[in-house]
């Protein structure tokens, strides 16, 4: 599987409900309810948006035909603390996380796609500017290293800890900063999302696991 690069920028104005994305809000089904997850004391939280794939848009990269070539692939999971909101619960770390931690939903059709806002009460975090995704094979020197079916260069072992082994990375995000935000892996490390081979066979996102590997 060839790295495919996230390429982002600003864009001129709002980007159409079902585009490719980075921040900002996702665009769900109607009727679908924004992600949330219950802390320890069962009070319920929303998951922090990262970004939504248009399948149709990374088809032409998709050279070993690993995702289906329509649809949105949308991803959120619990990097609040990353982000600079350090009264959240949640952090992935070091090991490979629980599937609680992250949310990755994949819906067929871009059609009726609306966008959605978590519910969530006063002082919740704000999701920064949306940023507009494009895709390359090639990645300059020094920029962030954004990708699907990233290589696991960041990663120090030969291969994830039991029974995680031989799982893909499905996304690598790359810890960057904006005018409205700073994310920060450990360090300028990487998140990756992590997916068995036989769940990306079989289109099944419901047991993604994440975890931060940084120098």
């Amino acid at each position: 599987m060839k790295p495919v690069y996230l390429r982002l920028s600003r864009p001129s104005g709002k980007l159409p409900a079902g585009a490719s994305r980075f921040w900002g809000n996702p665009d769900l089904p109607s009727g679908c309810a924004y992600p949330s997850y219950l802390d320890d004391e069962g009070t319920e939280f929303p998951y922090f948006f990262i970004c939504q794939i248009n399948l149709s848009e990374l088809a032409p990269y998709d050279t070993d035909n690993m995702l289906p070539h329509s649809g949105l692939l949308s991803f959120f999971a619990k990097i609040d603390s990353y982000i600079g909101y350090y009264d959240r619960p949640g952090c992935i770390g070091g090991a490979v996380s629980g599937s609680d931690d992250v949310r990755v939903m994949y819906f067929p059709s871009c059609a009726d796609l609306e966008e959605t806002v978590p519910e969530d009460g006063e002082g919740s975090p704000s999701a920064p500017a949306e940023l507009r995704i494009g895709f390359s094979f090639g990645l300059p020197p020094a920029e962030d290293e954004h990708a699907v079916f990233a290589l696991p260069t960041h990663r120090p072992w030969e291969d994830w800890d039991s029974p995680f082994e031989g799982w893909q990375i499905l996304l690598q995000v790359d810890s960057f900063g904006g005018d409205d935000f700073e994310l920060n892996f450990m360090d300028t490390g990487v998140l990756d999302f992590l997916i068995s081979l036989s769940d990306l066979k079989h289109c099944d996102f419901s047991d993604v696991r994440a975890v931060v590997l940084s120098s």
